[in-house]
C-alpha cells in the first residue's frame, strides 16, 4: 500500500503544478436561485451560469404570480378596480391608488378637493416610509445583518397604525380613491402623526450607525452591481435605482401631481464614499448608492408630510361623485413617483363606464432588467446583493 502512495506522488505532484499554473479545466454550473429563496424578494426565479463561486450570468424568470390584473381592469368598473391595485405593489398600496385614480380623474375631468390632496401626499409618504423601511430591513437580512429587520419593524408597525386609524386597513388600504380619499382623518391624528414624525427622524441617524456605515455591509455592497448613469437611463430605471446612478430625476418635481410643486424638499442622489464616514470607497451607482438613497428619502418624506400637516386645509376630502364614472372615448397615461420608482396607468375609454384598455408600468419590472447586464463575473453572495438593492415587488412585477 505504502509503496502504491510512494509510485502516484510524482503524479499528485503534478497536478498540484497544473492547479497552481491555472492549467485546469472546470465545467459551468446551472444553478437555480428560486422561486423559493428568500433572498429573491418574492416568487422570482433567478438561473445562475456559474463557473465555481464566480457568476458569469444570471437571468431572471418571472411569470410565477401572475393575476391577470389589467385584464381584470378591463372588466370592472373603475371604482371597483382601486382593490386590485393595492395588491400590485403591496408594501405601496396607497401609492398604487393614487396613481390609478389620478388616471382615471384626468380622463373624466374629475376635480380633486385641495384637503384631499394634501391628505394624498401625507399617506403617500407613510406609505413611502413604511416601504422603505422594508427595503431597509429585509436588505440586511440578505446579506446576513438580523438586527437592522427588528429595528426597521418596529418603525414600519407605527406607520401601519397610523394608517390603520385613518382607514382601517394596515397594507391593502384602498384609501386614496378616485375623487380624493375615502375619508377625513379622525379627531387628533395629525397631532399623533407628528409625535410619530418626532420620534422617527433620528431613528434614520440610527439606522446608519448601525448598518450604512457599517465596514462589513459596505464591503458587501460597495463596488458590486455598479450602473452607469447612461445603462440606468438606457434600461429605463425609474426611483431609487436610477438616482442611485446619480440622476436626479423625480416626478414629484418634474411632473409634480397632488400639489407637489407648492412642497420643499430635495432629490437625494448617489453619492461616492472613500470618507471619514464610509470606511471605504463607494462607487456612484452601486449596490450601496442605491440603498442609500432610500434612506435620505425618507428623511425628505418626514419634511413632506410635515409641511403638509402645517398647510393642510380644511373642506371636503371627496369630490362629488356619481355611482359610475363615464369613460369618454378617450386615453390618458399617468405617472407618480411609487417608492420603488415611476408607476403609470394607460386607460382607454370608449363612453362606457368599463374602460377598453387598462395597462400598467411597474417600476420594478423595468427595474429588474438591469439584473443580466451587472450580474456578471461576480460571486453567487453578490447576487442576494445586487437582487436586494433593487427593492423588486415581484407583485406589481407579474401583473
Amino acid at each position: 500500500m505504502a509503496d502504491t502512495v510512494l509510485e502516484s506522488a510524482p503524479d499528485l505532484l503534478m497536478d498540484i503544478d497544473r492547479v497552481e499554473q491555472g492549467d485546469v479545466e472546470t465545467e459551468e454550473l446551472l444553478i437555480n436561485m428560486g422561486p423559493q429563496h428568500p433572498a429573491t424578494h418574492g416568487v422570482l426565479r433567478l438561473v445562475l451560469r456559474a463557473d465555481g463561486e464566480m457568476v458569469i450570468e444570471a437571468v431572471p424568470h418571472i411569470g410565477y404570480l401572475h393575476r391577470c390584473a389589467e385584464k381584470i381592469g378591463e372588466n370592472l368598473q373603475p371604482y371597483q378596480y382601486i382593490p386590485y391595485t393595492d395588491r400590485m405593489d403591496y408594501l405601496a398600496g396607497m401609492n398604487n391608488n393614487q396613481a390609478y385614480s389620478i388616471a382615471v380623474e384626468r380622463i373624466a375631468g374629475m376635480e380633486v378637493p385641495e384637503r384631499a390632496q394634501y391628505l394624498r401626499v401625507i399617506f403617500a409618504e407613510l406609505n413611502r416610509i413604511a416601504s422603505h423601511l422594508v427595503a431597509f430591513g429585509t436588505y440586511g437580512l440578505d446579506i446576513g445583518a438580523f438586527t437592522a429587520f427588528l429595528y426597521s419593524f418596529r418603525e414600519r408597525e407605527m406607520v401601519l397604525d397610523l394608517c390603520e386609524a385613518a382607514c382601517g386597513a394596515r397594507l391593502t388600504y384602498s384609501y386614496i380613491t378616485i375623487g380624493g380619499v375615502h375619508d377625513d382623518v379622525p379627531d387628533g391624528w395629525f397631532d399623533r402623526c407628528l409625535e410619530f414624525l418626532d420620534y422617527f427622524d433620528p431613528k434614520i441617524d440610527e439606522y446608519n450607525q448601525l448598518l450604512s456605515f457599517n465596514q462589513i455591509f459596505v464591503k458587501r455592497t460597495a463596488k458590486v452591481g455598479v450602473v452607469s448613469a447612461e445603462d440606468a437611463i438606457a434600461f429605463g430605471l425609474t426611483g431609487p435605482c436610477l438616482r442611485g446612478s446619480g440622476v436626479k430625476w423625480d416626478l414629484r418635481k418634474s411632473t409634480p401631481y397632488d400639489g407637489y410643486e407648492k412642497f420643499d424638499f430635495d432629490i437625494p442622489i448617489g453619492r461616492p464614499g472613500g470618507t471619514d464616514e464610509i470606511p471605504h470607497s463607494v462607487v456612484v451607482g452601486d449596490s450601496w448608492c442605491r440603498y442609500y438613497v432610500r434612506l435620505e428619502e425618507m428623511k425628505q418624506s418626514v419634511n413632506l408630510i410635515r409641511q403638509a400637516i402645517r398647510n393642510c386645509p380644511e373642506g371636503a376630502t371627496l369630490a362629488k361623485k356619481n355611482k359610475t364614472v363615464k369613460l369618454p372615448d378617450d386615453e390618458v397615461y399617468v405617472e407618480i413617483e411609487n417608492p420603488r420608482g415611476q408607476l403609470g396607468f394607460y386607460i382607454r375609454g370608449d363612453g362606457s363606464s368599463i374602460p377598453a384598455r387598462v395597462k400598467a408600468r411597474g417600476p420594478s419590472f423595468c427595474n429588474l432588467s438591469i439584473v443580466r447586464h451587472i450580474s456578471n463575473n461576480c460571486l453567487i453572495a453578490d447576487v442576494a446583493a445586487i437582487v436586494g438593492s433593487l427593492d423588486v415587488v415581484m407583485g406589481e412585477v407579474d401583473r
